[in-house]
């Protein structure tokens, strides 16, 4: 009986844990209809037919801790934004979490997030971690990596998206001010990346 009751409590915890991981993704039975449409934005496969250039710091003043209704309208512009790389992380969800400064990696700087999904990178060599942050020249894992010339001008299109998990406002303790993120809002996902080619004067896309 004692085993039974074991392996029943057992299954109990692990349903509980499986419906708990698919809430967060914002598939659960029950996840809120901001989770859920957050989940849709992030799963976009499409890229942009329109796109504008935006600024980083323009990030900063759109609008946090707004209903639904209000900030989903500006989550389809495509955009364009302009600078570097600061470091790489990859993501549980298995997306590649970008840190994009306006100007070159130099001690304490705010950035803009940007995320490469799964459905861009995955099985598209060129996108993949180790290849772009060679051609970044980026560090990663929260380690600074040493690179034998200063990181790449970037230009990276992708979708607005709102992030209402991570307000600009809520402080991250383990950083300075001045190097935490401008908003909760991101690029994600990125679907088009570009690098600055000195030789030709432009910038040169990134095959997948």
């Amino acid at each position: 009986m004692t085993l039974r009751v074991a392996a029943a409590l057992t299954l109990a915890l692990g349903i509980a844990a499986l419906l708990g991981f698919f809430q967060l993704l914002g598939k659960g039975p029950f996840a809120a209809p901001e989770a859920r449409h957050m989940r849709a934005m992030k799963d976009r496969r499409g890229a942009p037919a329109e796109v504008a250039p935006m600024a980083l710091a323009a990030f900063a003043t759109l609008p946090y801790r707004r209903p639904l209704a209000e900030y989903a309208p500006l989550e389809r512009r495509g955009v364009v934004l302009e600078g570097y790389v600061k470091h790489m992380l990859r993501a549980e969800d298995g997306d590649m979490h970008l840190e994009f400064s306006a100007d070159p990696p130099a001690g304490g700087m705010p950035y803009v997030t940007a995320e490469i999904t799964p459905q861009w990178h995955r099985g598209h060599p060129h996108w993949s971690f180790p290849e772009l942050r060679a051609a970044f020249r980026s560090a990663s894992g929260g380690e600074v990596t040493r690179w034998d010339q200063p990181a790449r001008r970037v230009r990276l299109t992708g979708w607005l998206l709102y992030d209402y998990q991570f307000e600009p406002r809520r402080a991250d303790l383990s950083r300075a001010p001045r190097e935490q993120r401008e908003s909760g809002w991101e690029l994600h996902p990125v679907t088009k990346i570009e690098i600055w080619d000195d030789a030709r004067g432009a910038y040169v896309e990134v095959r997948r």
